[in-house]
């Protein structure tokens, strides 16, 4: 647990004096809490019992005075919690985005949207929840109940002990009370997680449900996961109602105690009116700690199971990272790249198996395959998204481990074959790789794409796409991203199946603009159509993650392999 303090600690950086300056103040305003009570007492003791009618309004004065004084100080500790969790909490979301953006594809593909999502929002606002309000009470009750009692053995040490008679019973009840919550909480925060991701996954694939009237059948599996979701907080919060009313009843008891013993110590001459009423008082800086313990048993849970999933995040670390001596530059590369028995393994599963081949400055490289033979893997491993298990790919004869990250990918234009388009202008999409590129530039990337429809659009390159290029074809996104890659001019370009939703017209368009480039530029084109890549200097055919066939278009006809018999059956 003190690992999450020095989390919190860590990152309260810069309003660390304020913090403790504020706690400070909570308690001293817990010990203020005596001077009513006492003022009380003195009241009937003095002024009501003793007659001394003259002190009443210096009394009153003082309790009224008093009392405003304690609530504008607590107004402002209050406000400055609030500052210094707001605080922190705008340093983690930023610490928490910028560690996101540089974890790998691994990370993704392990970690659901939709959890990632919740540690984003209900996560990290139980930290600041906890940083701003149950600490400051939890302060506030602990040390109301710590001066209350020292104050009680001062003046009464045999009553006051009777009144704490009953504090070891809620203490247990409330030790047993927080062991059973941490666990419910967690499967709370785990169905939660699973709640957030269905949603988000079918928000996102909503075409897809209308497409296949699937509403129903969406309907009954979101009902599942929200009824298990319901479940887990039922059992959680029936866990905190079950023992909260022993904890309550034990507080409520001490008034109780207060009267009846009080009253027999008064009738006895132990006690004055006015202690007793001074007591009767602060009855309730000891009641309310011991009240309040269930709720703060239960935030605190709550804080302790979303922080330690916000810290999983937060120190995450990526494995494809800068090495000590990685190389940087400003000069674009040349694009010259080169794989030497290069294998990939994910999860103890081999995707790419003993991949070989080198492909010179401005070559182009084709590669089929069968769906599933590892087409992508090599384009994921040439942007470096992840480091092969074995054998190694050089970049300009360097290998890619010893580039510097940002230097390797600013010179990769790579067109995914999962489309995805920022919910932006068609401008801001295609110069996203490089925002300082002209309007004519943008243009005529656009132009080299195919990407003519623009100007059909209604305002043309200011037309706001929607989420994902909602309300464009798959060709017309397609074209899109491949005017996004060609953008940065970079000198490796991956294009992975980014033609297959154009029709034989436009494909042969995109391919002669692609032949003449106006700068150097080594493509790798991988498609499921022979058209695509039948132009390459070398083609590349997988099979099982291993390269079955290479060469020409030619030399492949003549191997009567793959090859071969997608090209006779695509021209038929």
């Amino acid at each position: 647990m003190s690992v999450i303090f020095r989390w919190i600690w860590k990152n309260l950086k810069g309003y660390r004096a304020k913090y403790i300056l504020t706690m400070i103040l909570t308690v001293l305003l817990s010990a203020a809490a005596l001077v009513s009570p006492i003022i009380s007492g003195k009241l009937v003791d003095e002024v009501l019992m003793g007659g001394q009618t003259g002190k009443l309004l210096p009394y009153v004065g003082i309790m009224v005075g008093w009392t405003l004084l304690t609530t504008v100080l607590g107004f402002f500790s209050t406000i400055s919690y609030e500052k210094c969790s707001q605080a922190m909490i705008f340093k983690i979301k930023n610490d928490l985005y910028n560690n996101l953006q540089f974890q790998d594809e691994a990370f993704f593909s392990r970690i659901q949207t939709g959890d990632l999502m919740t540690r984003f929002t209900g996560d990290i606002e139980m930290v600041r929840h906890f940083v701003a309000w149950l600490v400051q009470k939890a302060a506030l009750a602990a040390f109301t109940f710590i001066s209350t009692t020292v104050f009680g053995l001062i003046v009464a040490p045999l009553f006051t002990l009777t009144l704490l008679a009953i504090s070891p019973v809620i203490l247990i009840t409330s030790t047993i009370l927080s062991k059973k919550l941490k666990k419910r909480f967690r499967e709370v925060r785990e169905k939660l997680s699973k709640l957030n991701s269905r949603a988000q996954e079918n928000i996102a694939a909503n075409r897809i449900v209308k497409a296949f009237a699937r509403e129903d059948y969406e309907k009954e599996q979101f009902d599942k996961v929200n009824t298990e979701f319901k479940k887990a907080s039922l059992a959680a919060n029936l866990q905190w109602v079950k023992t909260f009313p022993v904890i309550n009843f034990m507080a409520e008891l001490l008034s109780v105690i207060c009267i009846l013993v009080g009253g027999i110590f008064v009738m006895n001459g132990n006690m004055t009116f006015g202690l007793l009423t001074t007591f009767t008082g602060l009855t309730w800086s000891l009641a309310n700690p011991m009240k309040m313990l269930g709720h703060f048993i239960n935030d605190y849970q709550r804080f302790r199971t979303s922080a330690e999933k916000v810290m999983e995040l937060y120190y995450n670390c990526p494995t494809v990272v800068n090495s000590y001596d990685a190389h940087t530059t400003d000069s674009k590369l040349e694009g010259e790249v080169e794989f030497k028995g290069v294998s990939l393994s994910l999860d103890g599963r081999e995707v790419i198996k003993d991949i070989s081949f080198h492909a010179k400055q401005g070559a182009t490289i084709g590669i089929m395959g069968e769906t599933g033979s590892g087409k992508s893997t090599v384009a994921n491993l040439i942007a470096r998204l992840f480091d092969p298990t074995d054998g190694e790919i050089l970049i300009d004869g360097k290998p890619t481990n010893k580039w510097d990250i940002s230097t390797l990918r600013h010179n990769i234009g790579l067109a995914t074959q999962d489309v995805f388009l920022f919910s932006s202008t068609v401008d801001s999409n295609i110069s996203y790789g490089d925002t300082d590129i002209s309007e004519e530039e943008v243009r005529r990337f656009a132009h080299l794409s195919g990407s003519d429809f623009i100007n059909m659009l209604p305002q043309k390159f200011d037309t706001v796409i929607g989420e994902r290029g909602v309300g464009l074809s798959g060709g017309q996104k397609q074209r899109l991203a491949l005017a996004r890659a060609l953008a940065i001019k970079p000198a490796i370009l991956i294009l992975d199946d980014t033609t297959s939703a154009v029709d034989l017209e436009t494909e042969e368009f995109i391919k002669n603009n692609l032949r003449n480039l106006d700068f150097p530029c080594t493509k790798f084109i991988i498609a499921s159509r022979t058209s695509s890549v039948k132009d390459a200097d070398e083609i590349l055919i997988m099979q099982k993650g291993r390269i079955s066939e290479r060469g020409t278009h030619e030399e492949l006809i003549k191997q009567n392999g793959f090859y071969k018999e997608v090209y006779e059956i695509q021209n038929k």
